[in-house]
């Protein structure tokens, strides 16, 4: 199951569990849809991996599956 963690991890703008605008790689580092394509041209900057959409979790089962609430914020590896 995706942890789904709150936030960019080059920006750290706020990135919900049900935010269309979350991109992730198979490894579940997060970034926001801006990030993911214009600083990091929809890779990785950890993994080398490809940045996708990232799935929403039904609200109806966050109650039972919560989303993370660990942010990770990591600029230095996001330069532009």
């Amino acid at each position: 199951m995706l942890i789904l963690k709150p936030s960019c991890e080059c920006c750290d703008r706020d990135v919900p569990p049900d935010s269309a605008d979350a991109r992730i790689c198979s490894f579940e580092c997060t970034f926001c849809a801006a990030c993911a394509e214009s600083r990091l041209n929809g890779i990785c900057p950890n993994c080398g991996g490809n940045l996708v959409a990232r799935p929403i979790r039904p609200a109806a089962l966050l109650a039972k599956f919560p989303a993370s609430a660990e942010r990770v914020f990591k600029p230095e590896g996001c330069a532009a």
